[in-house]
């Protein structure tokens, strides 16, 4: 890969102007035919900072490792991890070079439509637009839900736990908990983006301090540890399913390691309010996807040599109602000090990581549909394209925390409908990386012009392992994950996914092909 080649690269954009250098950023943006209506104030750390808490390890290792726990343990759990991290940086790699190349808040579908050529741009760039949001909408929805019922269980396990008579909340406060998340952060987007900038980095600082704590203190806490053997040998197979093949269970024990490893698009919606961001949005994909491999699988560690008895810790009777992480923080403090308030704590410290994680992807979340309003792809696009006095767009943030809030209510009706508006999250959104991926490797693979950040010769065949893993995890996360199959066990994945497709084709032959034409300049305007 190469920072800044000189074949076959787009121009670096660095123009003097009197004593003042042109931000190549700001220069691209021009030559793309926006013009600079966001606040460019955020450096590459904060860019970074934003993917990075949106991956949040914390997040996403402790609200899915019932799923690594219960198909495979401890080898789906620490190889499934790297496997997974491995190919998440071909996908990672693939978007940094074409974020070089297209340097806006439209991100995905703004690439897509690029790189589909003239023919292709409108349906590629409408398909990709609205996997992309939908997709977002959804990660916001599982990510300040998840905060919910952690909230729900701690308040639980500080009561005297399930099997001390302790408070269950039923799921109608949990949506109010849901809602009063969602509130706080559309508050705390609402801000400058200085403001906003802060707390990003003070999120990835927590994630990481966290990440780090946690790992080292619980496996040092617990009375009884697992041995090496067991962490890196023991497969569960024993999960109560129906499914005997231990390569099935494997592949359905990848699911948290790769819904943990989403949003990383956040740094390509920052661009337009990121200095330099033909550089530094590339560089903030890449290193928040390689730092939240190492830094998570160490945590996935740590919480695995404190593993002892799986059924237990999937059981609905432990204290903590059959959250695993939660009851192994519990126990490990309740085992040594005879009592667990030290592992409510801990469980508290990953609470604050999930704030700030749904904090950055609602701020994703609304740049998203700023740029995709800007060129007229939602209904209403003239409202939620509008910036405030601080250049942020207030309504779009507005807007995405609401279509969240009630993307959540299908819960009230149905644990297993909510599975499947969850499952969107990271299958609709690996769609939508991998569509602009596949046209920059097919129809543009002559014709793109990369950026400072590029892949050289090797573009094309990272492009096709990123296209290839994304179409293999769409098919085995969409496999039935209990038999016998009923209404009860069946996944719903594809029933979701599907819909959406169905959704979004139907209004493009229906209306949006006769009057959406993809990404508008509006330099002149």
């Amino acid at each position: 890969m190469a920072w800044g080649s000189e074949k076959m690269s787009l121009p670096s954009h660095t123009a003097a102007n009197g004593n003042v250098s042109v931000d190549t950023g700001h220069a691209r943006l021009n030559e793309l035919g926006y013009k600079q209506e966001l606040n460019r104030d955020l450096s590459m750390l904060s860019n970074f900072a934003f993917s990075f808490s949106i991956i949040s390890v914390l997040t996403g290792i402790t609200t899915l490792y019932n799923t690594g726990l219960n198909f495979g343990g401890p080898v789906a759990l620490v190889y499934g991890w790297l496997i997974t991290g491995a190919f998440t940086m071909f996908v990672g790699l693939s978007m940094a070079e074409i974020c070089s190349s297209y340097p806006t808040s439209g991100g995905l579908y703004y690439w897509s439509a690029k790189l589909a050529g003239p023919n292709w741009a409108p349906f590629a760039s409408w398909m990709t637009g609205w996997f992309n949001i939908v997709g977002q909408w959804a990660v916001t929805t599982s990510i300040d839900f998840s905060l919910a019922q952690m909230i729900q269980v701690i308040i639980l396990l500080s009561t005297g736990g399930k099997n001390g008579g302790g408070y269950e909340a039923s799921k109608y406060v949990v949506i109010a908990l849901h809602g009063g998340i969602l509130l706080l952060h559309a508050l705390i987007n609402s801000l400058p983006i200085s403001v906003l900038s802060f707390f990003g980095q003070l999120a990835a600082a927590w994630n990481l301090i966290g990440v780090m704590v946690l790992m080292i203190l619980i496996p040092s806490v617990t009375t009884e540890r697992a041995s090496a053997k067991f962490v890196f040998t023991h497969f569960n197979a024993d999960n109560g399913d129906g499914i005997g093949s231990k390569a099935y269970i494997f592949v359905l024990g990848l699911l948290m390691s790769q819904y943990t490893l989403t949003g990383y698009d956040a740094s390509a919606h920052m661009t337009e309010e990121t200095k330099n961001a033909d550089k530094n949005g590339p560089k903030g994909i890449i290193s928040s996807i390689g730092i939240s491999i190492i830094f998570g699988w160490g945590y996935l560690l740590g919480i695995t040599f404190a593993v002892t008895n799986i059924p237990y810790l999937l059981s609905e009777d432990n204290d903590a109602g059959g959250y695993a992480i939660a009851e192994i923080f519990y126990l490990a403090f309740k085992n040594r000090y005879g009592s667990g308030v030290g592992g409510i704590v801990c469980l508290g410290v990953v609470a604050v990581a999930i704030f700030f994680c749904g904090m950055s992807s609602v701020t994703s979340n609304s740049r998203m549909a700023y740029a995709f309003s800007r060129d007229g792809a939602m209904p209403f696009s003239s409202v939620w394209h509008k910036v405030n006095k601080q250049e942020v767009p207030v309504n779009a943030v507005w807007f995405s925390t609401f279509i969240s809030f009630c993307m959540a209510l299908t819960y009230l009706g149905s644990e297993v409908a909510f599975q499947a508006m969850v499952s969107i999250a990271t299958i609709g959104l690996y769609i939508a990386y991998a569509l602009p991926i596949f046209f920059r490797v097919t129809l543009a693979r002559k014709s793109f012009i990369p950026g400072p950040f590029n892949l050289g010769r090797y573009g094309i065949l990272v492009g096709w392992i990123a296209v290839l893993w994304v179409a293999t995890i769409s098919v085995l996360f969409s496999l039935p994950v209990a038999y016998p199959i009923t209404s009860e066990t069946l996944n719903y994945t594809p029933v979701a996914v599907c819909g959406l497709l169905a959704l979004t084709v139907s209004s493009w032959i229906l209306s949006a092909r006769h009057w959406f034409r993809g990404p508008i300049t509006n330099i002149n305007s």
